[in-house]
């Protein structure tokens, strides 16, 4: 005969029932509570535990990603309006060469802080490629060439998340 068990509560919410459990600290845990990764569920608490490990950024790597970033970003922003002029063999290079103009300026990040990383810092480093393409679309506003603004906004279309997903070493595929 199976006894009876007693109910087990989730410890951040006491009035919901649960039989999930963190898989690494062992505490119960609700839906709600609960985050999914790749080795099963766990509560919030050991993800962010877990997170700590993997920010290893000093304060030094945000302002020389930022630098780098900045500066590799803004000859990636040239680059694509001196290619706006060759017609059609442009937007081919500008769907081609954005990509890699995103790789370059991740792979040159990734050098100067050492392969530092931490989700903030590839916010940073986004955020240069994004700035340090604004002087080239200022100029090309005032002096109305709406030709490469449209090749900028593809350029900072495609190059952009590569920066992110390059540094944060998200795969879109497995």
């Amino acid at each position: 005969m199976i006894e009876p068990t007693t109910p087990t509560y989730c410890a951040n919410h006491p009035d919901v029932e649960t039989t999930l459990r963190c898989n690494k600290c062992g505490k119960p845990i609700c839906a709600k509570c609960a985050i999914r990764t790749p080795t099963g569920y766990r509560c919030k608490e050991c993800v962010r535990g877990q997170q700590k490990l993997f920010d290893t950024a000093e304060w030094y790597d945000y302002v020389l990603g930022f630098v780098t970033a900045g500066i590799l970003g803004f000859v990636g922003s040239l680059l694509a309006s001196l290619i706006s002029g060759l017609s059609f063999i442009g937007w081919i290079l500008i769907v081609v060469g954005s990509p890699t103009a995103g790789m370059v300026i991740a792979e040159g990040v990734r050098q100067v802080t050492r392969k530092h990383r931490s989700r903030t810092l590839f916010i940073t480093i986004t955020a240069a490629v994004v700035l340090s393409a604004l002087p080239v679309i200022i100029s090309h506003l005032l002096t109305l060439n709406i030709f490469n603004l449209i090749f900028q906004g593809i350029y900072l279309f495609i190059a952009t998340p590569v920066v992110y997903t390059r540094l944060s070493g998200i795969q879109l595929t497995r």
